[in-house]
């Protein structure tokens, strides 16, 4: 029993000297490590300002800034680390590191795939900025307002106060329409006037009432177009080209050219027709009117009964 307490005593007295030695061994390692440890600290912080120098110049988005400075700031020293493990002979510690890193990346890229998706449209966006805060956006089936740009949504408030919630995967893979980045904006109106008006002095008078509208882009032209023979009227559309700094603009636009031409109408007695049904009794041997109408008796009086 004394011979195997004192036999196991050598042994840990053995290892402890071995690894007193290993130690000693290392202790120049540990401290170039050390040194190398601090000298990335040091660079990483050095790295993240030149970054955050850089960016404003590229994006405003100040949330793409601060994420980027971060990774940056953090893929420097995660460099310094296996830099550090390099030098302290751990090698198969960092391919360990690597190889598990590799495969939670993997596994988190198929867990968070919309995430991820939604993620790298956000830096994107906000790199090439296709549309800023205030901008009037039509996405999807939604139309309004830009109100917040985050890197995973974008927020839109619309023009019956709702906030929409939109993924950014959307908005940079899908065809969208930015309406504030064109600084005009053609508005379309059908209009119905009777058979018995000139059309001459109707283009002539609807060209005179567009014309006093404020919004209108003067440097093109007025377009009128006959169209087409209705059933009541005749009909033509009438186009013109608004100035669009925003969307309540262009429905003011709208709005006037509408009660101009109404008042002009009216002034010069121009009628706008109503749907006109003409019913029409006795042809081919059809029944006559007083016949019609005792049968409309008839029938009514039947469903009194």
């Amino acid at each position: 029993m004394d011979i195997d307490l004192k036999e196991s005593l050598k042994l840990l007295e053995g290892k402890i000297s071995d690894w007193y030695e290993g130690i000693i061994k290392l202790i120049p390692n540990i401290a170039v490590a050390f040194i190398v440890l601090i000298a990335f600290m040091i660079l990483a912080k050095m790295a993240k300002k030149l970054v955050a120098q850089i960016l404003p110049r590229l994006t405003k988005n100040k949330a793409v800034i601060n994420l980027l400075t971060t990774l940056t700031s953090f893929g420097v020293m995660l460099v310094g680390l296996f830099v550090a493990l390099e030098i302290l002979n751990l090698d198969k510690t960092v391919t360990s590191i690597l190889a598990g890193a590799g495969v939670i990346g993997l596994a988190l890229g198929f867990a968070f795939q919309e995430v991820a998706s939604n993620f790298v449209s956000g830096i994107l966006i906000a790199f090439r900025e296709p549309y800023q805060i205030g901008d009037i956006v039509k996405a999807k089936d939604y139309f309004g307002e830009v109100t917040k740009i985050n890197l995973r949504t974008t927020s839109l408030m619309t023009f019956d106060g709702l906030e929409v919630y939109i993924p950014n995967k959307y908005l940079f893979t899908e065809p969208f329409i930015n309406y504030t980045t064109t600084p005009t904006r053609r508005l379309d109106i059908l209009v119905g006037i009777s058979y018995g008006d000139d059309l001459d002095q109707v283009e002539k008078i609807t060209r005179e009432a567009l014309e006093a509208i404020e919004q209108r882009d003067t440097d093109r032209e007025i377009e009128i177009y006959f169209q087409e023979f209705g059933s009541s009227s005749i009909n033509f559309q009438v186009r013109i080209w608004v100035e669009y700094p925003g969307h309540q603009s262009y429905l003011k636009a709208r709005h006037t050219a509408i009660k101009n031409i109404k008042k002009a109408f009216d002034k010069n007695e121009i009628t706008i027709p109503f749907p006109i049904r003409t019913i029409d009794f006795g042809i081919k041997g059809g029944k006559g009117l007083a016949d019609a109408l005792q049968s409309v008796d008839f029938s009514t009086q039947s469903l009194h009964q």
